[in-house]
């Protein structure tokens, strides 16, 4: 009897270890399940905000696209352009005045002058223009992009 008590012992408890690796599997298969709809859910938001920074490039200035509509907010688009303005006649005052002094010392653009004479690096100049061609043309793609979802919405 005790043989027979001490086999039904060991064949429950291997049995029980073999319930436990079973549920055990599930539960790591639960949580890897649950893992990776939250990378899931997480790498959607970060794709959303991806778009969302993308449409807000433009968006500082007042020009929006949604569900396939260009939407300019006049009020942003007159402020950003006014303080464009401002900055623009300050420069340009400061330019007119160091004109008259004889004294323009632009080092990032290259160019220093002086009442007795003029320097142009033309290596600073040519970086300052591809610099500002480049901006321009961020500009122009961002625009041509808008458009072309624009046209693709209809």
């Amino acid at each position: 009897m005790k043989k027979i008590l001490i086999a039904l012992t060991v064949l429950l408890a291997l049995s029980g270890c073999q319930d436990k690796q079973e549920n055990q599997a599930a539960h790591d298969a639960k949580v890897a399940a649950q893992a990776k709809a939250e990378l899931r859910a997480e790498l959607k938001k970060e794709q959303e905000a991806a778009v969302q920074a993308q449409d807000n490039k433009l968006a500082h200035i007042g020009i929006t696209t949604t569900n396939g509509k260009l939407i300019i907010d006049t009020n942003k688009t007159k402020s950003y352009f006014q303080k464009l303005a401002e900055k623009l006649k300050v420069h340009a005052d400061k330019f007119a005045k160091d004109m008259e002094n004889g004294d323009i010392n632009n080092s990032e653009a290259g160019v220093v002058v002086t009442k007795t004479e003029i320097n142009i690096d033309l290596n600073k100049t040519k970086s300052f223009l591809d610099n500002w061609g480049k901006t321009i043309e961020q500009y122009t793609k961002e625009f041509k992009k808008m458009t072309e979802e624009l046209n693709t919405s209809k």
